[in-house]
């Protein structure tokens, strides 16, 4: 299986609010940007893949600014991880005022998918090819947060999807 660079599976997906996405305190509900930053992360995990992949799970997801109706969400989506089965996804959420063209930072998360073979179960992916500084420390970030994961998962006695079991 051939290696893949990072920026061969990136996206940048970008998406205006509308009234329909506001939550009864006037902002964007969380649960909209979480939809899509889901959506961009999944986009990702199957580009790398090139088959299906599920959200595994969410490890951390920050909200630092509210997001209004009428922003633009500019979410850009790259790899930070791939182990045998599963993938980690950055995603950064900004939101745009398309009136002052003010852009706010309003979000970050960090997603795992897991990629399925024809029979739905966890399947290998291709390596990951790391280019330069910033996107080994991203890595070595992320291989912390699978480590501490997993610890967790075997202190409460579940496994977890990314543990790499059920590899064919």
């Amino acid at each position: 299986m051939e290696a893949k660079r990072v920026k061969d599976s990136a996206m940048v997906m970008a998406h205006q609010m509308e009234p329909h996405d506001a939550n009864p305190a006037g902002n964007v509900h969380g649960g909209v940007i979480m939809k899509l930053i889901d959506t961009a992360a999944g986009v990702v995990a199957i580009r790398h893949a090139r088959r299906l992949a599920v959200t595994a799970s969410l490890d951390r997801l920050d909200f630092h600014h509210p997001v209004f109706v009428g922003d633009v969400l500019i979410l850009s989506a790259s790899l930070n991880m791939v182990g045998k089965t599963s993938m980690e996804v950055g995603v950064r959420v900004e939101a745009e005022n398309v009136i002052t063209g003010k852009v706010r930072h309003t979000a970050s998360a960090y997603l795992t998918f897991v990629a399925l073979g024809d029979d739905r179960r966890p399947t290998l992916v291709p390596p990951l090819v790391l280019e330069g500084p910033e996107q080994e420390r991203r890595n070595r970030e992320a291989q912390a947060r699978r480590q501490l994961r997993l610890a967790e998962k075997a202190r409460e006695g579940k496994p977890h999807p990314t543990d790499e079991g059920g590899v064919k």
